[in-house]
């Protein structure tokens, strides 16, 4: 009993060291490669053999097929990108994920402790960012080892028993049974790099008679099989509650690999006499760990070029088992970009928030165009459509601010990347506040028609007049950050002092006329409150216009697309 709970707890324990060391090699290989993870999601929006290209290239950084699959699914989700591109780079992410099986086969087991003890100094030592998070990933790689090693040990004398060898014979005569194991294997732990290290290490222990493998390459590869329709587990839950296009997407990830298995699984022995024959030579024991990596590269590979070519097919295919249903009613003040499944992806998160950002600036232009249209005509239904406009930007902004509380906290971000983001939330509280100003306007003229009030030919002359500086200052402060031009700011600073001086004389030819009869001294107070509305609208453009002169752009936010 003793023993089997040392195995039990000895894998448990290494299989945590090993999930833990990927899934920080992940984090600093995204912070270390910085913003060139930028030129690399840029390259997603291409056609589909520069897709498969870039899935392959994420999935190296991030170690994970899943992760990047769910980041292609919030890209489709959110519409930044089209299913074809999608489905391209889930094809892609499945050849690169064949990279970490392929690390793990080398056999670097006397080197592990230096490779922890130089990450660590690295990273200890240095004071640069970069250079540290290159140390931590030296570090983790060698976590990653340690914990190949542990389950590697503990597995040792699982070979020895009868008990055992009798059930893995079984698993290994029945290709179907080893293909639901792996399925399994990958479900509990969700992480198919995790299953086929533990695959690997297993299959590397010498069976009864001490020379041959315990499993053989033809057992190992059903498992195999079945670890590849496990990881598309993960795809399909991150796809509740998305799109269309999202679940579709997910869908496709788990028909490449389900088409793969039922197509593999037929020719497992010559199969496995191809790969014995194309990899190294050796005993078994020795061999057998690049052998399954070589299968796992040579399988995704192949069902690649198939579906790449098939590509229109598939798309066919997952829309005719999701059609198109009934369109959802769109939410205003629910964010349609953010996906907090892409959270511990920091460039593909941080182009989600820019893309909201920009959606709710959107949303203001459209607010500051109502009002100065309802103007004079004094529309009810408009005006109640600008206050909820100002609702929902108010949810908006919450919604934002917790999303990047939630991408601050989990230490995904370069100091590069944490500044921006700081100078974007700068930008988003002054958006927001232009948003409520209008809302309050709205509120105002509401309330004059509520008590039969109107203002004066006059005064609403003027106050579209404001309203008109104000959207030309808005838009070209947004539009210098959208675009990175900084040339027009210095108009925009001297069309506020305009604001300023025409407020005072607004003021003053108000209680002009109200001397002279031609308005009503009841109009006093909601004139005065739409001027300190316009007032505060011109502060806030100021505000946009300081951010956009000090370095802030949502350039830096997209993908470089080319």
């Amino acid at each position: 009993m003793k023993d089997t709970m040392e195995i039990i707890f000895g894998l448990l324990g290494g299989l945590a060291i090993f999930i833990y060391g990927m899934n920080l090699m992940s984090e600093c290989l995204q912070k270390a490669a910085g913003e060139k993870m930028k030129s690399i999601l840029g390259m997603l929006t291409r056609n589909r053999v520069m897709g498969v290209l870039a899935g392959a290239l994420v999935t190296a950084v991030l170690q994970s097929s899943s992760a990047t699959t769910v980041m292609a699914i919030g890209f489709v989700s959110a519409g930044l990108m089209t299913l074809p591109q999608a489905i391209s780079i889930i094809f892609g992410a499945n050849i690169g994920t064949t990279i970490t099986a392929q690390i793990i086969a080398f056999k670097i087991t006397d080197y592990i402790e230096v490779f922890i003890f130089v990450g660590f100094i690295i990273s200890f030592v240095c004071k640069n960012e970069r250079v540290k998070n290159i140390g931590r990933t030296i570090f983790a790689f060698g976590l990653l080892f340690l914990g190949i090693e542990t389950m590697g040990n503990v597995m040792k004398p699982l070979a020895s028993s009868p008990v055992f060898t009798n059930m893995i014979a079984q698993v290994a005569n029945m290709p179907l049974l080893g293909v639901a194991v792996g399925t399994l294997m990958t479900l509990v732990v969700q992480s198919s790099s995790a299953t086929i290290a533990v695959l690997q290490n297993f299959a590397s222990q010498a069976g009864p008679d001490g020379v041959t493998s315990i499993l053989g390459l033809t057992g190992a590869i059903p498992i195999l099989l079945g670890d590849n329709i496990g990881t598309t587990i993960t795809a399909l839950l991150a796809s509740v509650g998305q799109s269309k296009d999202a679940k579709r997407t997910a869908v496709a990830h788990s028909l490449f690999n389900i088409s793969g298995a039922l197509l593999f699984i037929w020719f497992v022995k010559p199969y496995a006499a191809l790969i014995q024959a194309i990899s190294p030579s050796g005993a078994e024991i020795d061999v057998i760990s690049r052998q399954i990596a070589n299968a796992h590269t040579i399988f995704n590979i192949t069902m690649t070029l198939i579906w790449i070519g098939l590509l229109g097919f598939m798309v066919k295919l997952v829309m005719k088992i999701i059609p198109d249903g009934k369109a959802e009613k769109f939410n205003p003040s629910r964010p349609i970009y953010l996906d907090r499944n892409v959270i511990t992806q920091p460039a593909a998160a941080l182009r989600l928030v820019a893309q909201e950002v920009l959606r709710c600036g959107d949303m203001v232009k459209s607010m500051l165009l109502d009002l100065t249209g309802t103007l004079g005509n004094e529309e009810a239904r408009v005006l109640e459509n600008v206050r909820a406009n100002g609702e929902a930007l108010d949810s908006l902004q919450t919604e934002i601010n917790d999303y990047l509380s939630e991408l601050f906290s989990s230490g995904s971000l370069t100091e590069q990347q944490a500044a921006q983001t700081a100078r974007l939330l700068c930008v988003l509280s002054d958006v927001e506040r232009m948003g409520d100003l209008s809302a309050e306007m709205a509120d105002a003229v509401l309330e004059n028609m509520e008590h039969k009030y109107g203002f004066s030919k006059e005064a609403t002359g003027e106050l579209k007049d404001s309203l008109g500086q104000i959207e030309q200052m808005y838009e070209g402060a947004m539009g210098a950050m959208i675009r990175g031009d900084r040339e027009m700011l210095s108009h925009l600073l001297k069309d506020n002092e305009k604001i300023l001086n025409l407020d005072v004389v607004m003021r003053e030819r108000h209680m002009q006329r109200v001397r002279e009869g031609l308005c009503k001294k009841e109009l006093t107070v909601p004139f005065t409150r739409v001027l300190n509305c316009i007032d505060r609208m011109g502060n806030s453009c100021v505000n946009l216009a300081e951010g956009a002169l000090s370095q802030m752009s949502f350039t830096y936010f997209m993908v470089e697309e080319k």
